[in-house]
């Protein structure tokens, strides 16, 4: 039943907003599927295509209050169903799109054809996480579509975009860096001495850290050191587990109908390495028999030295599955490129702090891409909005609550 009011939620959405095409399935066949679509805002000759993370999230139901927020702000807006996820899903038989026909090569075509149907020779394409490399990929595959990138929390190349999260996680939230604090470190470690399951430290670190900052990880390490924070603990480490190792939420978040792309081009499964904080923790204990690492599709560092269009780089200062370090090599590499940093600020500011996003993409739309150079600050500054916000605020009071003196 739940799926079904999804469902049904999600069509009238698309009804009112938006509407589907017939893609192929493969390219070497002769089936065909609807590839939904959603737009909103005032209409012009370019849109702005905003492609969010995962692999697996959905657009129409997820993001339907960015949509509002932007409309408010003129912009117009295009989101795109992902293939194999919610909307465009299945062919018009009812059958799920088979795993060859679900890849970031496809995915990308997608977008292109939805251009070709509302009729924009070219787009300013946003993307978020899993989103960014997407955007990249229609770069890549369909150059002349692209009038502006704008990557949020930005992927750049598989093994190095690994070798770069574990070594900054290590840095500041393991050895104690310099310019980090070596007092969270230290309680990081304290924690992990005590017998915490490594999977489960590294997963509440990173949750805590991202959405509500290093004052509150602080505070609950300190009580989880001194036997406090079970049950807090325990919730937190759980969070997103259901969208790793089960279901999901159809037309929210499935992992399955992307795990070709997840894990056998994007290597999501790739093994541990044996050190502390390790992000892949969580992926191996779900590896299972999903597809096994074949290597990208893109070879994103060759590629992006040729971009032709102005290119601005979105990273939070405490994201720590994209890091500063990836989006800095981007712009080194990109010919005319510029980096926003965020403060205060995790990762995918697409789901985080939609208006710091909002005003990025008003600022590119207005050929003022270079004077987005000094605004970091101000645009941190804005009013938070995003569900994913909601987590931080939820965290905070929760972690306060449970670490207060005894009386």
């Amino acid at each position: 039943m739940a799926r079904n009011r999804m469902e049904e939620q999600a069509r009238t959405i698309l009804r009112s907003q938006g509407g589907t095409i017939d893609r192929p399935v493969t390219a070497d066949g002769d089936r065909s599927f609807p590839l939904a679509y959603v737009r909103t805002g005032p209409r012009t000759d370019t849109p702005i295509v905003v492609l969010p993370g995962g692999p697996g999230l959905a657009s129409v139901v997820p993001y339907r209050g960015f949509r509002k927020l932007a409309a408010g702000k003129d912009l117009d807006v295009l989101m795109i169903e992902h293939r194999g996820i919610g909307l465009s899903g299945r062919t018009a038989d009812g059958r799920a799109l088979p795993a060859e026909a679900v890849t970031v090569e496809s995915a990308a075509d997608d977008v292109a054809a939805v251009l070709d149907e509302v009729g924009a020779a070219q787009a300013i394409i946003v993307g978020s996480s899993y989103g960014s490399y997407l955007a990249q990929a229609v770069a890549v595959r369909h150059p002349d579509r692209v009038a502006a990138l704008v990557l949020d929390s930005t992927m750049l190349t598989v093994e190095d975009d690994l070798a770069a999260m574990r070594a900054h996680r290590r840095r500041i939230l393991w050895d104690g860096a310099p310019d980090a604090d070596p007092d969270l470190a230290a309680a990081v470690r304290a924690v992990a001495e005590a017998g915490e399951p490594a999977r489960d430290l590294a997963h509440v670190v990173q949750v805590v850290y991202e959405f509500a900052g290093p004052e509150i990880l602080h505070r609950l390490l300190h009580a989880r050191a001194r036997g406090r924070g079970g049950r807090l603990w325990k919730r937190i480490a759980g969070l997103g587990a259901g969208e790793l190792d089960g279901p999901g939420r159809p037309f929210f978040m499935e992992l399955d109908p992307v795990a070709g792309i997840a894990f056998g081009q994007l290597g999501y499964g790739l093994p541990p390495d044996g050190g502390p904080l390790d992000p892949q923790l969580a992926f191996a204990e779900v590896a299972g028999d999903r597809p096994v690492y074949a290597g990208e599709p893109l070879d994103l560092p060759a590629a992006v030295p040729g971009y032709r269009w102005p290119t601005v780089v979105i990273s939070g200062d405490r994201d720590l599955r994209t890091p500063r370090t990836i989006a800095e090599r981007l712009v080194d590499l990109a010919p005319d490129a510029v980096l926003v940093p965020l403060d205060r600020t995790g990762h995918s500011v697409l789901d985080t702090h939609q208006l710091a996003l909002v005003e990025i993409i008003r600022a590119v739309r207005a050929g003022k891409t270079a004077d987005l150079q000094g605004r970091g600050q101000e645009i941190s500054d804005v009013p938070r909005k995003g569900a994913s916000r909601l987590v931080g605020t939820l965290i905070t009071a929760l972690v306060r609550i449970t670490t207060r003196p005894v009386r």
